[in-house]
């Protein structure tokens, strides 16, 4: 029995960079075999074991067959026969094909380290073209690495082209899409991600309504970038700059997307974009199911972003009327993830990703107003049910009124 580290821990230590996650491949040795040494058994497809102290994964050395669509479309082998090197050449990326003993001893027969050297993400085999799942984890990677220098090797990107074409992402399940593209926009360069995606064919059949963003053309005088695509992918790069949430950065990748509704004859004007593009967030937030939270702040920055540019400008009662559809009472989170939002699309415009945005600390002082209403004086007052409601609401836009007041004087 031999065991090797494998894969993303070797990688990342070439690059010098924290060791996170431990992979291990167990060459030589039988289901019975780790079971005797106190190894527990893990999933059904194939074998894995978590070490009886460290809990750490442990796989025998295996190799898989292409036996349907998909992701899931594999028959697996694992046997004391099967050697390392066939299990590397099962692996995606030659980066992630590289394995080391105990001693640090590299294995390396797939060229992992002079592609690293090379700044190159190449597949190990033609067999990389058989899982469709291949081409967001490659465009994952690029996005994770984009700030070293890594690119796609052509002959990889032409791969990612033919199994865009293939119908085969279409196998994917909405689980293990949305596993890779929440991973990929936490990245620190997502932008990258969209951009691969885009360059492979991939970004139109699993986001077609993102794809149809490049090339729309906005008004120069608010968007110097004029392209939407250009400006949507900018927004989610300055998301990344500042940190934002998953919400936040979902938020920002869809936020425009009623602007790819609109036709020729009105560009580069985009009115009401707002309410047309909610059908189509409500659409890509189902087909990747994505979680409750990732879903309701992309619709609801998606309807209200304008309204948080024009802060500064709005009525009192469309004051409260956005709070209020924020449930800011409840819910000041959400909020305050709104806000960043609306900032990060202020700033993914060329030129002006500096500029000061005073909407966000007027929004906030407005939501503070409005939850500083007292309610006890309203119930000893005798208000109750509805017309508690209304009494509430009345006080709300009394303390707005008088906050726009102050705010401007």
């Amino acid at each position: 029995m031999q065991i090797y580290k494998v894969g993303g821990a070797v990688r990342d230590r070439l690059l010098g960079k924290p060791v996170t996650d431990i992979d291990w491949v167990v060459v030589g040795a039988t289901t019975e075999e780790m079971l005797a040494k106190g190894f527990r058994p893990v999933g059904s497809d194939f074998p894995v074991f978590l070490h009886p102290k460290s809990g750490e994964e442990y796989a025998l050395a295996r190799t898989e067959r292409k036996s349907g669509r998909g992701y899931g479309g594999f028959t697996f082998h694992a046997s004391p026969e099967v050697t390392l090197e066939e299990d590397l050449i099962r692996r995606d990326l030659t980066i992630n094909a590289m394995a080391e003993d105990d001693q640090q001893n590299l294995t390396d027969p797939y060229h992992g380290q002079r592609d690293l050297e090379a700044r190159l993400l190449r597949h190990v085999s033609p067999a990389f073209a058989e899982d469709p799942l291949r081409v967001l984890r490659v465009a994952r990677f690029a996005a994770r690495y984009a700030a070293l220098g890594f690119t796609v090797a052509p002959e990889t990107l032409e791969l990612m082209r033919q199994l865009s074409d293939s119908g085969e992402l279409e196998a994917l399940t909405a689980e293990r899409s949305w596993k890779e593209i929440s991973r990929a926009l936490m990245e620190d360069q997502p932008q990258v991600f969209i951009e691969v995606l885009r360059a492979c064919g991939a970004l139109k059949v699993l986001m077609p309504e993102v794809d149809a963003l490049f090339g729309v053309p906005q008004p120069e005088a608010h968007h110097p970038e004029i392209d939407t695509g250009v400006h949507t992918l900018s927004v989610l790069e300055q998301a990344a700059l500042h940190k934002q949430p998953l919400t936040v950065r979902w938020a920002c990748l869809l936020h425009d997307l009623g602007k790819g509704l609109t036709p020729e004859a009105e560009w580069p004007r985009h009115i009401a974009h707002e309410h047309t593009g909610l059908k189509l967030i409500k659409v890509v937030n189902e087909r990747f199911k994505a979680p409750k939270d990732c879903q309701e702040l992309a619709l609801l920055v998606g309807q209200y972003h304008t309204h948080g540019h024009r802060a500064l400008e709005l009525k009192p009662s469309t004051l409260l009327e956005l709070l209020q559809s924020f449930d800011v009472y409840r819910r000041p989170q959400r909020f305050e993830e709104f806000i960043a939002a609306c900032e990060m699309d202020a700033r993914g415009r060329k030129g002006l990703e500096q500029r000061s945005y005073p909407q966000a600390n007027y929004l906030r002082g407005a939501a503070s107003a409005a939850r500083g209403v007292a309610v006890q004086p309203l119930l000893e007052k005798g208000f109750k049910g509805p017309e508690l409601g209304e009494a509430i609401k009345r006080e709300r836009l009394k303390a707005l009124k008088a906050y726009k007041e102050s705010a401007s004087a």
